[in-house]
């Protein structure tokens, strides 16, 4: 990520801040520098970005840091969180520039437009194609499949608790299995070996195996990661792979939609909305599938060839309704630390 820093202090009510907006985001927010510096120069104002982990633990943060927040929008908080962040009172009502060209069924804040779709994405169970091409066993391609003796010890997942594609996933189980029979299929995943990360970095790039970055050090061949993620192992490479080294199991995903918002108290209001605008600009959303490797929330985005070629479309992810998600989230995390952590 290029971080244009601010270039001066961060008093409140300085004429420094007046210049700088603050980006609130986790560790997986990217953007290229030239758009970054577009946004600059027409709107006057510095861009600083602070990286607060995972998801679940930026979105945390900003939680407990809504009284002074440490920026004036935030990117990031999805579907799974989203109800904790509202509930929270962390973003100021405000409508982007840009929405109509949103899907309506983005929108899951329509009426009060405390935030505002940005970009959404499929988790799903990549897996490492070298090492079941080496072992003659074909990938697993559903949730049930997991539970299969053959793929014992060979998954990686992120913890619920702390990371957004971990809740994610969760999730999915959930939407698979149902409420009844989600924590059964947990208590079989863990006798078949799954290991629990903190986040998706470390999960991914640190454990598995598919990975550029952790092909010499991982040896874990499945992970949850992304539907998207893919074309990320195969940007910059010459010639062009006929298909990526990593797959996409996509019997295994749930459909994730990220937000940004106008965090309550920012210091810099009048930035922080010409920053959201930016952010559902074509500029900015038809830079996000390559930086991010995720989908732009705009409809009239143009996606590059290399993320739609490699990357895998999820026709029909598993999902559930924004409210029992709401109902039922920190009961559903807990009972899962309970069964997978201890």
């Amino acid at each position: 990520m290029t971080v244009l820093a601010a270039c001066g202090s961060q008093g409140g009510g300085s004429a420094a801040d007046a210049k700088t907006v603050t980006l609130v985001s986790h560790d997986s927010f990217n953007a290229s520098k030239s758009v970054l510096a577009a946004f600059e120069k027409q709107s006057g104002y510095k861009v600083r970005v602070l990286k607060g982990g995972d998801a679940g633990k930026a979105v945390n943060q900003a939680i407990l840091s809504k009284d002074n927040p440490q920026g004036d929008v935030f990117f990031g908080i999805d579907n799974t969180l989203l109800s904790r962040g509202l509930k929270a009172g962390l973003f100021t009502p405000y409508r982007a520039k840009g929405l109509d060209s949103v899907p309506a069924a983005l929108q899951l804040d329509k009426a009060g437009h405390r935030v505002t779709p940005l970009d959404y994405g499929d988790t799903c169970v990549n897996y490492d194609r070298a090492y079941f091409d080496r072992h003659k066993l074909a990938p697993p391609k559903t949730f049930d499949d997991l539970l299969k003796p053959q793929y014992k010890g060979l998954l990686v997942t992120e913890n619920s608790a702390t990371s957004s594609p971990g809740l994610a996933f969760q999730l999915g189980t959930i939407a698979t299995h149902g409420e009844k029979g989600w924590q059964d299929y947990w208590k079989k995943l863990k006798a078949n070996g799954v290991e629990v990360v903190d986040g998706w970095e470390q999960a991914y790039n640190e454990r598995f195996s598919g990975s550029a970055a952790g092909r010499d050090k991982g040896d874990k061949p499945l992970v949850v990661s992304y539907a998207s993620s893919p074309p990320v192992e195969v940007l910059g490479k010459k010639p062009a792979p006929k298909q990526a080294p990593t797959g996409v199991a996509t019997g295994t995903c749930f459909r994730q939609i990220e937000f940004g918002g106008l965090l309550k108290g920012a210091r810099n209001e009048k930035g922080g909305k010409e920053l959201l605008d930016f952010l559902l600009s074509r500029k900015f959303q038809e830079d996000m599938p390559l930086q991010m490797f995720v989908n732009p929330a705009r409809k009239d985005a143009t996606v590059p060839e290399l993320f739609t070629k490699y990357g895998a479309t999820i026709d029909k992810p598993a999902t559930l309704a924004p409210e029992t998600i709401t109902e039922n989230r920190e009961q559903w995390i807990k009972q899962w630390s309970s069964l997978v952590l201890k």
